[in-house]
């Protein structure tokens, strides 16, 4: 039987198709991708500075793009089977109390690459409902395009 989930916490899972290698993925998420300023070492994983970016509209035809500073860490990556797993998980870089802290598992496919894991909306009961409202639609596009980022990064064609 799986464990409750504290009613605090959402969920958060999102997948994209990879077009990258998965070895080179791997290879990213270890040296991290060329646009990504380190921002911190810290004992197994690395603290990167990035511009998380919400496109409304998709990529092909964004009517606006949101921009939220953020902090991204990831842990080293593992080889499992016939994939790749790190630890990942990003906060706020600005305004921290008004934006979710994630938390979770990025994994690299054979032809997906994927995060799942958990976050907590900030403001209580008003921050629950307004991310079962809107805000969760918000924060499974942020995670897309950080996977459409790092899959980008390892084709070389990141921007």
């Amino acid at each position: 039987m799986a464990a409750r989930l504290d009613s605090h916490y959402v969920r958060l899972a999102a997948a994209v198709p990879l077009h990258a290698d998965p070895d080179a993925v791997a290879e990213v998420l270890t040296n991290g991708p060329d646009r990504w300023a380190v921002r911190e070492d810290m004992p197994g994983r690395r603290r990167y500075a990035v511009d998380l970016r919400l496109r409304l509209g998709g990529d092909s035809a964004a009517l606006t793009t949101f921009r939220k500073a953020a902090l991204v860490d990831l842990g080293p990556v593992c080889a499992v089977g016939g994939s790749y797993v790190a630890e990942i998980g990003w906060r706020a870089g600005t305004a921290a109390p008004l934006f979710p802290v994630f938390s979770g598992e990025l994994r690299i496919g054979p032809e997906v690459l994927a995060i799942a894991g958990l976050y907590a909306p900030p403001g209580g009961a008003l921050g629950r409902m307004a991310d079962r409202a809107l805000l969760h639609v918000a924060a499974s596009g942020t995670a897309r395009w950080l996977l459409t980022e790092l899959d980008r990064a390892a084709l070389g064609t990141a921007g």
